[in-house]
């Protein structure tokens, strides 16, 4: 029998807080993102120009460092979106530090939308809309 969904539900004070509490973590994230992805661009022009050269070659060496630390770098951001995403939030997009909050909107389950270039959660949309249709909290229920 599948285990039940849990779902935490956000206000906006309590999403505000936990927004706080991981744009540290999320910016660290964003930053080994970045160097995840250009590894990953080394990595694939690389495997091009080494294709069937020996395992002695250092090019070939130089590759394998290059898949190990990317290799690290994911485990890494693995790890940080799991622990973030512990705190009952979604992280929808590491790139941009997006993160969406369970809450209810009268009797509706909605999204607090909030990313890291905001001071605050000040936006909502409905789990359907995504980020193209946020709509401003104030003079919602939400507020």
């Amino acid at each position: 029998m599948p285990h039940p969904v849990r779902i935490t539900l956000f206000g906006v004070e309590d999403a505000n807080r936990v927004a706080a509490e991981i744009r540290p973590e999320l910016v660290r994230l964003a930053r080994v993102k970045r160097e995840f992805d250009q590894l990953q661009s080394r990595i694939a022009v690389q495997s091009v120009a080494v294709a069937g050269a020996s395992p002695e070659n250092p090019d070939v060496r130089d590759l394998k460092a290059l898949v190990d630390r990317r290799d690290l770098l994911a485990g890494e951001i693995t790890m940080g979106v799991q622990a973030v995403q512990r705190r009952g939030c979604l992280l929808k997009d590491l790139d941009r530090g997006l993160v969406d909050f369970y809450a209810l909107s009268g009797d509706r389950l909605v999204f607090l939308c909030w990313h890291m270039g905001e001071a605050e959660v000040a936006h909502w949309h409905t789990l359907e809309s995504g980020f193209a249709g946020r709509q401003p909290l104030q003079g919602s229920e939400l507020e």
